[in-house]
């Protein structure tokens, strides 16, 4: 796809020259990966990564051959199953007629402005009340963009709908809710591609609680110390780790089986699977300014690790908000932190490694703020589809057919350089 060169100019110019040479940085790292065949996982919130097209952006990396692992939210897999993106109208439920007590506050109830085909497959395997519909349509409001599913009527329904049967086929064939999901996903969602590809797309344990039901699903599909495992298992394969807006990574980057940091010491003492961050690069995009000077602590004199050594607290000694993720990563040798804002971050490094490793994108993101940002938007509402449920059963049905041994943890199973957490 066509790049326009001078926004990419004028984004990297918001930057100031110290971040921009740390997306430099981040570039050569992701390069020096790849060239040497090496492996990219990308650790990545929900928010901000939806709005800005970034999850759209990183299932083309994923199709690409840049970006081989995503862990991410709950909420983000129900989005991805919506949709990603879409356009409701937004009226007063109370002027509809619905029970105050369901209602959220400012009384909102939205309406999803549906394809046909989406709407024929929902009206197939779920009651829906037209008459409901027909009085938004009537009704004052107003449309906007927002993430897919969520308090959309009747896409949000359906997608907590769906993830129950999805949970149950999980549970049957010994695989991730994610996995089963991604099987009727749009391949220009991180999920949906990724099970076209047999790369692992997984929800983190921290980002469990999200998305209603769906979220709840996901994480009764397996259990926790299942999910630990396979999520050790992928960042333990790769080179580079990548986070972007995301929060509470210290129990992701370092969490229960990792032994640099030695949250893993016991785990690995008594034989399970464990793994190191050391010789690895660790990056974090990411607007709090405190990271930046936690970093540069550390940087200076050791600080952090000093604090640590002397069982100090870390919050009292730097004066500032100390997210917990905070530790580990500036601690980390390899460790480079963006300080800006993703939509920006994001177009800038893809832009680079379409040059600098001949990539052909056929999407890029831009910050939604822009006018490039508002057509990217409109285009992921009119071009990703919710989640077909008629698709992923017959993926469901080929992948049984080719494959009858156990999905995932069977020993049958053979593992793929010990990276796709299988």
């Amino acid at each position: 796809m066509k790049i326009d060169s001078k926004t990419m100019a004028s984004l990297a110019a918001s930057l100031d020259s110290t971040m921009q040479g740390r997306v430099e940085k981040t570039v050569d790292a992701i390069v020096a990966a790849k060239e040497k065949g090496g492996k990219v996982a990308v650790v990545v919130g929900s928010g901000p990564n939806i709005h800005e097209g970034v999850t759209t952006l990183l299932a083309e990396l994923m199709r690409v051959g840049v970006i081989d692992a995503v862990t991410t939210s709950s909420a983000t897999i129900s989005h991805e199953m919506g949709g990603t993106l879409d356009k409701v109208k937004r009226c007063n439920g109370k002027e509809l007629g619905l029970d105050p007590f369901l209602l959220p506050r400012g009384d909102d109830f939205e309406l999803t402005d549906m394809d046909p085909h989406v709407e024929a497959q929902i009206e197939a395997h779920m009651p829906v009340e037209y008459s409901l519909i027909e009085a938004i349509k009537k009704a004052d409001g107003k449309t906007i963009i927002k993430a897919a599913g969520n308090l959309g009527y009747p896409v949000g329904l359906w997608i907590e709908h769906l993830s129950t049967e999805i949970l149950a086929l999980a549970k049957a064939h010994g695989a991730t809710f994610e996995e089963i999901a991604g099987l009727g996903a749009d391949e220009r969602t991180m999920i949906g591609i990724g099970a076209k590809m047999g790369l692992p797309v997984m929800v983190t344990i921290p980002q469990l609680i999200g998305g209603g039901a769906t979220g709840l699903c996901i994480g009764d599909s397996i259990s926790l110390t299942e999910r630990a495992s396979r999520l050790a298992r992928m960042l333990s394969g790769a080179d580079v780790i990548i986070e972007s807006a995301v929060a509470l990574t210290q129990e992701i980057h370092d969490g229960p089986f990792e032994r640099y940091t030695g949250h893993g010491l016991w785990s690995a003492w008594q034989g399970h699977f464990s793994y190191s961050l050391e010789g690895k690069t660790l990056v974090r995009f990411d607007l709090d300014p405190a990271l930046e000077q936690v970093y540069q602590a550390e940087q200076k004199g050791s600080a952090v690790q000093q604090a640590i050594a002397d069982g100090q607290p870390k919050t009292k000694l730097f004066k500032v908000p100390f997210r917990m993720e905070m530790s580990g990563f500036a601690r980390h040798e390899g460790s480079i932190p963006v300080i800006g804002d993703i939509g920006v971050i994001w177009p800038l490094v893809a832009w680079k490694l379409q040059e600098r490793l001949g990539l052909d994108l056929e999407f890029m993101s831009y910050p939604q703020q822009l006018e490039e940002g508002k057509a990217m938007r409109e285009d992921i509402v009119q071009n990703i589809q919710p989640i077909d449920r008629a698709k992923m059963l017959a993926g469901l049905r080929a992948h049984t057919t080719e494959n009858p041994c156990r999905w995932n943890t069977g020993e049958q199973v053979p593992v793929r350089d010990g990276f796709s957490g299988r």
